[in-house]
């Protein structure tokens, strides 16, 4: 079973994609950073087609689209809006055009844009917070859960707990409190590690509910051990947005 047992593959498909995030953050260059995000982008918006149940290879067309204009126009966040400023006006010409096809635009679009618009004002540091955060809750809840869960959180995840729950947060928030002081002071960072944790987990609780919803375990299988790309950012999707707004309304 080699020297990490049951859980090799997961491990080192782990270690990987450590290695790379690390490796990009230290770079801190805004193309490959453009250019990550939206590799990223365009493997979670197929994989959430997927959940959506969606079939139209015209929608792939339209994100590698918005994520070209995200590397020239400084404002990721006001794109998704007018997307759906624009799509609300296709809709309302056409009548055969179907609202459930906008779906990848919200999820994952949203998170990644926002993502992306908050290294540009707050740089990378901002990054490595969330980053920070959303694994720390992810650790907290299941080291919590393991050691002392016993209550069911939510149908949709039966295998999370509220102590779990709990757990992870409290983690998260104290440990993102500290990673946020070169941007913020220590009230407002607690808040914001606070509000960011909470999200996470309903940003996971969310793609549980549409992989519920579309039958399968995992969102993709292009991440050995760990599913798809979705399975693995579904908590910094809701985390970056709660963070961005928080951010700007805070400081």
């Amino acid at each position: 079973m080699g020297i990490f047992g049951s859980h090799s593959e997961r491990i080192k498909t782990g270690l990987a994609l450590v290695a790379g995030v690390l490796t990009i953050g230290y770079l801190d260059n805004f193309f490959l950073m453009w250019l990550t995000f939206g590799v990223v982008y365009i493997l979670a918006f197929r994989e959430s087609m997927k959940l959506f149940q969606i079939e139209n290879s015209y929608l792939i067309r339209f994100a590698v689209i918005l994520w070209l204009i995200a590397g020239i126009y400084p404002y990721g966040d006001d794109l998704f809006v007018l997307a759906g400023v624009l799509y609300a006006s296709a809709v309302a010409y056409d009548k055969n055009i179907e609202w459930k096809n906008f779906l990848p635009f919200i999820y994952p679009t949203a998170g990644i844009l926002f993502m992306f618009t908050m290294y540009q004002e707050y740089g990378i540091v901002s990054l490595l917070w969330l980053l920070i955060v959303v694994a720390m809750t992810d650790v907290g809840a299941y080291a919590v859960g393991k050691s002392i869960g016993k209550t069911p959180f939510s149908e949709t995840s039966p295998n999370k707990t509220m102590e779990g729950v709990v757990g992870g947060i409290i983690v998260a928030t104290f440990s993102g409190m500290f990673a946020g002081l070169s941007i913020v002071d220590l009230g407002i960072a607690f808040l914001i590690s606070f509000g960011v944790a909470v999200s996470s987990i309903f940003g996971d609780l969310y793609e549980s509910s549409l992989k519920r919803s579309a039958n399968v375990k995992d969102s993709g299988d292009l991440l050995p051990g760990h599913g798809g790309v979705l399975d693995r950012i579904d908590g910094y999707l809701f985390g970056a947005v709660v963070m961005l707004v928080l951010l700007r309304g805070l400081v």
